[in-house]
């Protein structure tokens, strides 16, 4: 019983949505994922909900319909979750990219950013092949692109956090830290 008061008073309330954004690889659900089970919040992976909407993969999404068609129904997504109550979120690596998305974001939620550098992110990548995007003849380059263009964006997001390859509770810290000082997530 103890154990059970003890997890009352460790849950935390979210004042608004906490989305992630930043590079495939970068840790967005991973982290999300375990700072929403240590807040006690609810955690949904935005790529998840798209292949639930579409009863498809993100690749063959991507394959039958196209990019475009799938960065319209990642928004629709999206907006969707911006409109239940308060959780984490992981989104895609482009959906911040999106003018209206990344507006709606600014409106509704407190953006971090898992910014990791080009080595970490191909290490990380290489160990799954299901990214679209990087089924080209050069992964890296790929990734070295996307920072390029990606980045200078992501920058607009409300925290950054470095994605290391270092234990989660170090990231999972600052964000919770970071998010209580900013009076999102209260006792």
């Amino acid at each position: 019983m103890a154990k059970d008061q003890q997890t009352v008073k460790t849950r935390a309330v979210l004042r608004r949505h906490v989305v992630f954004v930043g590079l495939m690889g970068a840790g967005k659900s991973a982290i999300g994922r375990r700072v929403a089970t240590r807040i006690g919040a609810r955690f949904r992976d935005s790529d998840t909900e798209i292949e639930k909407a579409a009863g498809m993969s993100i690749a063959d999404i991507f394959a039958v319909h196209g990019e475009a068609d799938f960065r319209a129904g990642e928004r629709r997504v999206i907006a969707r979750l911006l409109g239940e109550p308060p959780m984490i979120l992981a989104t895609g690596g482009g959906a911040y990219m999106n003018d209206d998305t990344r507006a709606l974001l600014s409106e509704r939620a407190t953006t971090i950013w898992m910014r990791a550098e080009l080595d970490v992110l191909v290490r990380r990548c290489a160990k799954r092949n299901h990214r679209p995007l990087l089924r080209t003849g050069d992964p890296r380059a790929t990734l070295a692109g996307l920072i390029e263009t990606r980045h200078p964006v992501y920058r607009h997001a409300d925290i950054v956090v470095e994605s290391r390859d270092e234990p989660y509770e170090i990231a999972m810290d600052a964000i919770v830290g970071a998010l209580r000082d900013r009076g999102d997530l209260v006792p």
